[in-house]
């Protein structure tokens, strides 16, 4: 049992009627259930003998936070305890946007609604919105406040209004926590650099170059080509300053305790503003330790924990995604492990299956897929996952290297394969993408390119290739159709429900031309949108099609993520196989197809499972019954069923 499980017992006679209950005694409640985790988390971290009388200045802070909180936010709080693991259910459909790609503004997003219900999405994440630099900022993750509306965005009016309008829709809002660096345009910053001794703490900051040349000898390079190492000198602070990411994202240096309080401080503020899901951006690189990656490190646990366990007093209906593009094995850690399972973060990226799969679009094989996920340690049964095809990032090749040995395949010739594929240097591939941050030290890259592009769309439409086009619709339903029945929130990134291409108008814009992963955030393309009832094209194939298999998904309740998934590995190595259960007729086995050829499976398998009644199988996603007339099923290329027990 975890907290929030124990929160919800402990509460249980006041939930039934959360508008009735004594807001103030639940969370004495809350805070007296937490406190001693509380204390421990931040005492390991912030010891009283270094910081002293820091504890009891987060004791005094936690009220005042709560008082902050407006009385609905606090009744939807209870709600959301009442209903438990609600983020889990298979109501559950994402969508990733950009608000001026999308339509300009947060008013013009608002009138987008309509078409957001019409596909089935009620989970919207809007990358950030906040003041940030001109100029370069990272797409808005070099952050000049964490609550103030840019204005190209327009107020912080136009988002509490889209805010009301998405809750009386019964949506969801996701916003970011850029939780590891600000901008150096930060106010903290700004005092720094003034010469603020305090500021200056708040920050990793260094008179000469001791100690980064001591930190560079252990820290890989994120952005080797356009950001390489991770220390800059400011001319104004005349120090040197911690940046890994980019020159003007200065890292927080969360081994001083006022940092912490400030951005808890920070990170209410943020859920006020009626956000339901929060995700913490880049928490693997929290912690920062002479002599280590500075990934992934215990300290880092510890310090997300600790967010986490004081949110959870404060406004328990707000849930945390880890934004944690991290090996397999470290992923599943921000869940929380030992005692403080299932008390890290709800919700965790599903970077292994996204990579994965498009290991498996290009090899046409799904053994290392499944080498990969049977390996992966089981979530604690309150956590659940972000399932994605792609997102605003680029896609890494995020699987390890033992394993594609293990399957037979050189791990270095493999992942060249892989970039070469999807980074148009193979002739004969459909893939038009692009190659992001190449690592000629390593031979490290990662891949950019729209869903669509990446898919071969953009290639068939260019030749006319009518095979090609049709093969291209099919791999994007596919990858769309497992990500909606996988365990987990499948989250579509905007522009791919109707098939967009890649966008090259960035390398046009000097701010943007070095960073390819512009490419696959294209605008919304309205056009195609208001033709999608008017004619036949492979992008109203896809939207209706998509739309058709969200539909399904919300009336199947076993898609609901109880760690209810069992993966079947198979001896054909074209097919992916999986089954989502409750132990009851309303079980469904997934069965799909990654070959360019039709691949069989022996009836007699799926009859052992029980999923024949009188010679025929139920298929959800035709909505059609298949009638046996031997004892194969074909599998067409690229074809997938969502069979149900009948």
């Amino acid at each position: 049992m975890n907290q929030a499980s124990l929160h919800r017992l402990l509460a249980s006679d006041k939930l039934d009627k959360p508008e009735k209950a004594n807001l103030n005694d639940l969370f004495d409640l809350r805070l007296s259930t937490n406190h001693s985790i509380i204390q421990n988390l931040f005492l390991s971290l912030y010891p009283e003998t270094t910081t002293p009388d820091s504890f009891q200045y987060l004791m005094k802070l936690l009220p005042e936070l709560f008082k902050k909180r407006s009385k609905n936010y606090k009744i939807q709080d209870l709600r959301r305890l009442k209903d438990a693991n609600w983020y889990q259910s298979e109501k559950m459909v994402g969508m990733q946007l950009y608000v001026d790609h999308y339509n300009k503004d947060l008013k013009g997003l608002e009138t987008k609604i309509p078409y957001l219900e019409k596909l089935g999405v009620n989970l919207i994440h809007i990358m950030p919105v906040t003041t940030r630099p001109t100029g370069e900022n990272d797409g808005g993750y070099a952050v000049n406040s964490y609550t103030r509306v840019d204005k190209k965005y327009g107020t912080k009016s136009d988002l509490l209004n889209l805010v009301k309008k998405m809750q009386s829709k019964n949506m969801h809002l996701m916003m970011d926590f850029v939780v590891n660096h600000t901008s150096d345009e930060f106010p903290w910053a700004k005092k720094a650099m003034a010469g603020d001794k305090k500021y200056q703490d708040y920050y990793y900051t260094y008179p000469d170059r001791q100690l980064p040349d001591e930190f560079e000898n252990s820290l890989p390079e994120v952005f080797p080509r356009t950001s390489p190492g991770n220390f800059t000198f400011n001319k104004k602070m005349n120090k040197w300053v911690m940046t890994v990411f980019n020159d003007y994202q200065w890292d927080l240096n969360y081994t001083n305790p006022l940092v912490f309080m400030d951005m808890l401080t920070n990170l209410v503020d943020l859920a006020n503003l009626g956000v339901d899901v929060i995700r913490f951006d880049a928490l693997a690189f929290l912690w920062k330790k002479m002599g280590t990656n500075s990934q992934n490190l215990p300290e880092a646990h510890s310090l997300i924990t600790l967010f986490r366990m004081c949110l959870q007093v404060v406004a328990p209906g707000v849930v945390l995604l880890a934004e944690a593009i991290v090996s397999p094995r470290d992923i599943i850690k921000y869940y929380g492990e030992g005692i403080n399972k299932g008390n890290e973060c709800e919700i965790a990226y599903n970077a292994t299956l996204m990579a994965l799969l498009w290991n498996s679009i290009a090899t046409k094989k799904t053994h290392l897929l499944y080498k990969n996920l049977l390996n992966i340690p089981g979530k604690p049964s309150e956590g659940t996952w972000i399932n994605y095809i792609r997102c605003h990032d680029d896609i890494g090749l995020g699987f390890e290297d033992r394993y594609i040995y293990e399957v037979g395949w050189d791990a270095v010739a493999h992942r060249k394969f892989l970039l070469d594929y999807y980074g148009q240097k193979l002739d004969w591939s459909p893939a038009m993408g692009q190659i992001f941050m190449y690592n000629p030290k390593n031979g490290d890259g990662r891949i950019t390119g729209s869903a669509a592009s990446l898919l071969g769309l953009e290639k068939g439409l260019a030749q006319n290739n009518q095979e090609l086009i049709k093969m291209s619709v099919d791999k994007i339903l596919m990858l769309h159709a497992i990500i909606l029945s996988y365990g987990g929130i499948p989250m579509i990134y905007a522009g791919d429900e109707i098939g967009m291409l890649n966008d090259y108008t960035y390398l046009k814009n000097n701010d943007l031309k070095e960073d390819s992963r512009w490419a696959n955030r294209p605008k919304q393309d309205w056009k195609t949108v208001s033709e999608l009832d008017k004619i036949d094209t492979p992008q109203t194939q896809i939207f209706h099609s998509l739309k058709r298999l969200i539909k399904i998904r919300k009336n199947t309740p076993v898609f609901a993520d109880k760690n209810n998934l069992v993966l079947h590995p198979n001896a054909n190595p074209h097919l992916f196989m999986f089954e989502r259960i409750n132990n009851s007729e309303k079980d469904v086995l997934v069965i799909c197809n990654f070959d360019e050829k039709i691949h069989l499976v022996e009836v007699g398998t799926l009859d052992s499972m029980g999923y024949v009644s009188e010679g025929k199988l139920k298929d959800l996603v035709s909505g059609k019954n298949i009638i046996l007339k031997s004892g194969l099923l074909d599998i067409n290329p690229y074809q997938i069923f969502w069979l149900r027990k009948s």
